[in-house]
């Protein structure tokens, strides 16, 4: 059994990048469904019914276990697939995302009980994160700010150009501006680590960043460790295959970016 890693474009590979480096034994499949991507300007039924399409092609590649890594797919479609899709599926099949384990430990870095959410308008609106960090810590205040700009940046390879600092700049500001006492804030959206270094120059020092990858990752050996039935029956070879729905000599190119490596990937065909 392999484990499946689905992003609707390239962000979910920081989150992969972080899994594969902590647990470098099993086997993978990364399915980048970029060809219908962004998924946050969707409607809820759409962005539920392309990720349970994604999902459903996982598991028929084998993998039992998927993980969601991507924040709109895991805002807006995850708890659908799981209490509505699974339970008519053949068991053993199981769908994890990245904000309940994000949400689960945020509250242990925050000395101030004020936290910050970065993300894409679609999971600031869903107000995921402020319904997740609330069930694990209900004294904590989070202040969201959606960052329209970012995704486009980091896609289009501008990242990295001093054209990046105005819209860095820009939503940290409007983002601290909602409270003094932020002191811990959250990326919630995978493209954001590789705006990191502008982050943190904008950043006050005494503000800290978490990036999901790790957390994700960390969450994901625990799970497997708590469930000896699922880890047990994935294969570990050390392989990755890829997939995306579109081009694969784009997607190879930008992937590559992501995951600080060369990509070969494959076309998987999808109704666009």
């Amino acid at each position: 059994m392999n484990i499946g890693i689905f992003d609707s474009g390239y962000g979910g590979l920081t989150v992969f990048r972080d899994i594969e480096r902590l647990l470098p034994q099993y086997d993978y499949i990364y399915l980048g469904d970029n060809a219908r991507a962004p998924y946050g300007p969707r409607d809820f039924e759409t962005i539920y019914h392309y990720t349970l399409e994604c999902v459903n092609h996982l598991f028929d590649m084998g993998c039992h276990l998927v993980i969601l890594a991507c924040n709109t797919a895991s805002a807006k479609a995850l708890r659908s697939i799981q209490q509505q899709d699974l339970p008519l599926m053949p068991a053993g099949r199981r769908v994890l995302g990245v904000i309940r384990p994000t949400a689960e430990v945020v509250g242990n870095y925050t000395k101030t009980g004020s936290v910050g959410v970065l993300a894409t308008r679609g999971t600031v609106l869903s107000e995921s994160y402020v319904i997740e960090i609330a069930k694990s810590f209900p004294d904590v205040n989070v202040y969201q700010q959606a960052c329209p700009m970012w995704v486009p940046l980091v896609e289009n390879n501008e990242h990295n150009s001093p054209g990046a600092d105005y819209f860095v700049e820009k939503y940290l500001n409007e983002l601290l501006a909602q409270s003094p006492d932020i002191d811990t804030i959250v990326l919630g959206c995978t493209h954001y680590p590789l705006l990191i270094n502008k982050i943190r120059k904008y950043m006050p020092d005494a503000v800290q960043v978490l990036s999901q990858g790790e957390i994700v990752a960390s969450s994901l050996a625990d799970y497997l460790h708590r469930h000896p039935e699922m880890e047990t029956r994935c294969s570990k070879n050390s392989q990755v295959q890829y997939y995306t729905t579109e081009s694969a000599a784009d997607f190879d190119d930008k992937a590559a970016i992501f995951m600080g490596k060369p990509v070969r990937s494959a076309h998987l065909a999808l109704e666009v």
